[in-house]
């Protein structure tokens, strides 16, 4: 048991408001949304984002509606910098989307920061130091005056930099770091220097970023702190106040939504919760809790999938199973009372109604997801659960995306002809899902070559009974063979790749299982492949991905 010494710790002091106004009030209208997953979120990863993934993860972020992105600390590498470069000079940047760049409040950093950002349209230059009073007194050995005086110093040569670049429109935001643990009038006097400093008016605003560098209470004191801030801060029609919520304590999303009904404009954060520590606010769990009370986000999430499956790529970490909105498993029922209470809610949920279904405060539908209601037994059960059984028997270890799709598949089966599956069964089924899929398109050979710096493939198939012989080139075998079958019009994207040994020595096969969708459309779906060569499983399961989208694209028209 923990015993905690009474010197230790101490209960973080509240802050003294009599007639607080937070909480009696709802949020009405979404925040200014400004993404650092390419900055706070990209610093925090075992392996940063090389060049693709973070071009990828900007394009998604501009797909998402992202209007202020911040996309790098330029002056702490070359390989930020280069970004930076590579996105204007380029014309990566949507004209409606401001890039966000950081420095510190040192003279040489935001000299070098202003480099990167050069001939850019609109950007926010965002300085910051540290306020509180450990890092004064512990950290840097400064005086309240010296920490002031350094804030101010770095927003004067801000505003020199700003003006010798005319052709920019450029937007200042300040830090006070760690403002969570800063004494609040020490806090007000920082931002009130620099606010004077940048000559804030209501056509020429300055962002005040008021961070939980470090959660140090319940949420409802960092609303107290929001709501003491925005209530003592001169030129208030000046400032837009924002939030940078860390989750240290887990309460980010409840600390970010009450800042927000206690007076704060604008949030900061990551998909998903990425970033340093425990990381930042959950921006997808943040907009879909205000959408399930009827706020418009003004973000886009009605892929969500998609954007789950490119944040995976990109940041080489998954998504928990049991993530709010998007993990595997929060829109499906093992509870046999669960799937009963859904099942009838759904009965009797109208189209133009409030959605009211019991368990589901969100409608899958919305995020381009389905209900799935899935019974499974493991091997505790006696009975043997589907996953467990393939896994055993026959060394098929399945995606957990898959287990859930293909348990859909084993339910629909018992349905229908009642009875318990044996083993033999379930494979039965599983090869007839999946391996023996060669309709409209049956597979026949392929072959490699090189070109270049590109991976090129001749593949052989069938369609409805006529060979076609297909060329396509890639970065790599699977990129290729879809690029090969767009000659046949099928347009595909690969959501995830996984591939699996089945069995061991001489006898071994690689077993490849590829999560699909075709361009333009929401239906998503799995195909799967074996062989004894990895690269020929991996062609077959994207054939068997291609022939159960079509014939999931039959079976809708049908209904």
């Amino acid at each position: 048991m923990l015993k905690v010494p009474a010197t230790k710790y101490a209960a973080f002091p509240p802050v003294k408001i009599s007639d607080r106004q937070w909480p009696g009030r709802v949020i009405t209208k979404a925040p200014i949304w400004m993404s650092t997953d390419l900055r706070d979120g990209n610093q925090a990863l075992f392996e940063p984002m090389n060049a693709e993934r973070k071009m990828r993860m900007f394009k998604t972020l501009c797909a998402i509606g992202f209007k202020e992105i911040e996309i790098a600390f330029p002056s702490a590498s070359q390989t930020e910098f280069d970004f930076v470069r590579k996105l204007i000079k380029e014309q990566h940047i949507p004209d409606d989307v401001t890039i966000e760049v950081l420095a510190p409040a040192r003279e040489h950093l935001i000299r070098r920061t202003f480099e990167a950002v050069k001939g850019a349209r609109r950007v926010i230059v965002h300085i910051y130091n540290a306020t509180s009073k450990p890092f004064r007194e512990i950290v840097f050995g400064m005086s309240k005056t010296e920490v002031v005086n350094m804030a101010v110093a770095a927003v004067k040569l801000v505003k020199e930099l700003c003006e010798q670049n005319p052709q920019t429109e450029w937007v200042l935001e300040y830090s006070p770091e760690n403002f969570t643990a800063t004494e609040l009038d020490f806090a007000l006097e920082v931002c009130t220097a620099v606010t004077a400093a940048w000559g804030a008016t209501p056509e020429k605003k300055i962002i005040l970023n008021l961070p939980t560098t470090v959660e140090m209470a319940t949420p409802n004191v960092y609303a107290d702190q929001i709501e003491w801030m925005h209530r003592n801060l001169p030129r208030r029609d000046s400032i837009i106040i924002s939030l940078h919520p860390h989750n240290d304590r887990g309460t980010a999303v409840a600390a970010a939504e009450l800042a927000l009904m206690a007076g704060a404009d604008r949030v900061e954060g990551c998909l998903f919760g990425n970033g340093e520590r425990t990381g930042n606010v959950d921006l997808v769990t943040l907009a879909l809790n205000l959408y399930t009370q009827g706020v418009a986000p003004n973000l886009d999430f009605s892929d969500i999938n998609g954007v789950a499956r490119n944040y995976e790529h990109c940041t080489q970490m998954p998504i928990h199973p049991r993530h709010p909105y998007v993990g595997d498993l929060v829109f499906t029922a093992f509870s046999g009372s669960h799937q009963d209470a859904i099942k009838k809610g759904f009965s009797v949920q109208e189209s133009d109604a409030p959605w009211n279904l019991p368990y589901l405060p969100i409608d899958p539908a919305d995020l381009g997801r389905s209900y799935d209601s899935v019974i499974r037994i493991n091997s505790q059960s006696g009975k043997g659960g589907v996953a467990y059984l393939l896994e055993t028997e026959y060394d098929v270890v399945m995606p957990r995306r898959l287990q859930v799709e293909f348990s859909g598949e084993v339910q629909r089966y018992t349905d229908k002809h009642g009875g318990e599956m044996e083993a033999a069964d379930i494979y039965k089924l599983f090869s007839q899902t999946y391996l023996d899929t060669a309709s409209p398109v049956r597979y026949v050979e392929h072959h490699l070559f090189e070109d270049g710096k590109m991976q090129g493939i001749r593949l052989a198939v069938e369609m409805n009974g006529e060979s076609h012989m297909l060329i396509g080139e890639g970065n790599g075998p699977i990129d290729a063979a879809v690029h090969a079958l767009r000659k046949l019009g099928v347009t595909l994207q690969v959501r995830s790749y996984e591939e699996r040994s089945m069995g061991k020595g001489g006898d071994a096969k690689a077993c490849a299982f590829m999560e699909v969708t075709q361009t333009g459309n929401d239906r998503e779906c799995y195909g799967v492949g074996m062989d004894a060569n990895i690269v020929t499983a991996s062609i077959k399961a994207l054939m068997s991905g291609v022939n159960r989208l079509s014939a999931s694209a039959t079976a809708v028209k049908a209904a």
